[in-house]
């Protein structure tokens, strides 16, 4: 059977009894020419791990584990999870694990491979997923948080929501944001809506996110003021068309005065837009937070 193909696809699932849920997003791929571009977006090797999320009917799961040494494939819909185990029961190098993937601890997401290894815990693995739009932000910030972030991810979004990820002053936003602090994305592709049955309304992209070395990541911000850079970042987004001035005061419950000194210590001019900042920017407004505003958090 071909799994890239729509009509196979559709043999699957009627001989299962199963329609595709739209409450779980799921849009599979069709055709051999996007799964090849995945694949090679994900430059796997052959020493690689895979973490696969909402692996579906398991079309891209077939072609990961040709190249891949393991392929962990985390499915919610315990009906697909049944399929996978039929379509992918040639290759001894899938682990198929039943669960959400954003409720899953990190121990029990590995440790099926892990046992194999003497217990010793999985690293420099990559993640490459289709995934839903009510899952991208999640599982992006879940696996960037992780103390055993992956390698890299490649991942389909839909394509303003990859275009989002991957801007850039001025057009810089809280998502991007909230990814570029731990990480380089940019897009490599764009994928055509009629690539995916049934077919979504919007086009997607396939994106790489290379998370920073850790030593970056602390001198962007460290770990303790985590909370604190989120806090700033959102007060200045809160309202995207208004002044920072405005929206830092308002949402932080500091008067302007305070503010404008606060910014123009760190090459920021008050009437500027939260768009126009770089994460570079985000950072000094948060390490010199303390010290600017003489307000203790």
């Amino acid at each position: 059977m071909n799994l890239s193909s729509k009509r196979d696809l559709k043999s699957l699932l009627k001989k299962h009894y199963i329609q595709p849920s739209k409450g779980l997003g799921q849009n599979f791929l069709v055709g051999k020419e996007i799964i090849k571009r995945v694949i090679e977006a994900a430059d796997l090797k052959p020493a690689d791990t895979v973490l696969e999320i909402g692996p579906g009917l398991g079309t891209l799961t077939l072609e990961l584990a040709k190249k891949a040494k393991k392929v962990i494939a985390v499915e919610k819909d315990q009906k697909m999870v049944g399929i996978l185990k039929e379509t992918l029961k040639a290759f001894e190098n899938v682990e198929i694990i039943q669960n959400d993937i954003l409720k899953i601890e990190e121990k029990n997401l590995f440790s099926p491979f892990a046992r194999h290894l003497a217990g010793s815990v999985i690293e420099n693995y990559k993640i490459v997923a289709n995934l839903p739009f009510y899952l991208t932000a999640p599982v992006i910030r879940k696996f960037l948080e992780s103390k055993n972030q992956p390698k890299e991810m490649i991942l389909l979004v839909q394509k303003e929501v990859g275009q989002r990820i991957c801007a850039k002053p001025p057009d810089m936003n809280l998502l991007a944001v909230s990814v570029q602090i731990y990480a380089e994305a940019k897009i490599i592709n764009y994928v055509s809506k009629k690539s995916f049955w049934p077919q979504p309304k919007v086009d997607s992209a396939i994106i790489k996110i290379v998370p920073l070395e850790i030593k970056t990541c602390n001198h962007r911000i460290s770990l303790r003021k985590r909370n604190l850079f989120f806090k700033i970042v959102k007060a200045g987004f809160s309202q995207p068309r208004k002044q920072l001035l405005n929206n830092l005061s308002k949402k932080l419950g500091i008067g302007k005065e305070r503010i404008k000194i606060w910014l123009s210590e760190n090459n920021i001019q008050p009437f500027q837009r939260a768009e126009t900042l770089t994460v570079e920017d985000w950072t000094k407004l948060t390490e010199n937070f303390v010290s600017s505003i003489n307000l203790l958090y």
